[in-house]
């Protein structure tokens, strides 16, 4: 068994604890989603948020909405690039699977123009 990232990113509207946890549930579904992750094949996943999103902790919508109870996540702040997209949230999902998974990236809303 290997382990590989998955990587996604929302934009959220608002700086208050409503859209935050919004954002993280809607992003993280889909992660789950597109990429048939059982909770179970989650090592960890790390959170960043840009400066200026700090009404809440994105990690406590995934633990108390998503259950993710035994999952070990962490929060960062975003590197304040000049110019740089605003009011993003971005994700690492790191999961234990076989050699042949190949992860789907999910970037939604205003961070769609992330990657194309």
């Amino acid at each position: 068994m290997i382990t590989r990232g998955i990587r996604g990113a929302i934009t959220i509207e608002n700086n208050t604890p409503e859209d935050i946890g919004a954002g993280v549930i809607e992003l993280l579904t889909q992660m789950l989603k597109q990429n048939h992750i059982e909770i179970d094949d989650i090592s960890h996943v790390i959170f960043s948020m840009t400066p200026d999103l700090n009404a809440d902790f994105p990690a406590k919508y995934a633990r108390v909405n998503l259950r993710w109870d035994e999952v070990p996540m962490m929060c960062f702040n975003e590197v304040d690039v000049p110019n740089g997209l605003r009011k993003c949230l971005r994700v690492l999902i790191v999961v234990n699977c076989g050699e042949n998974f190949e992860p789907e990236f999910v970037y939604l809303k205003g961070a769609s123009g992330l990657r194309k």
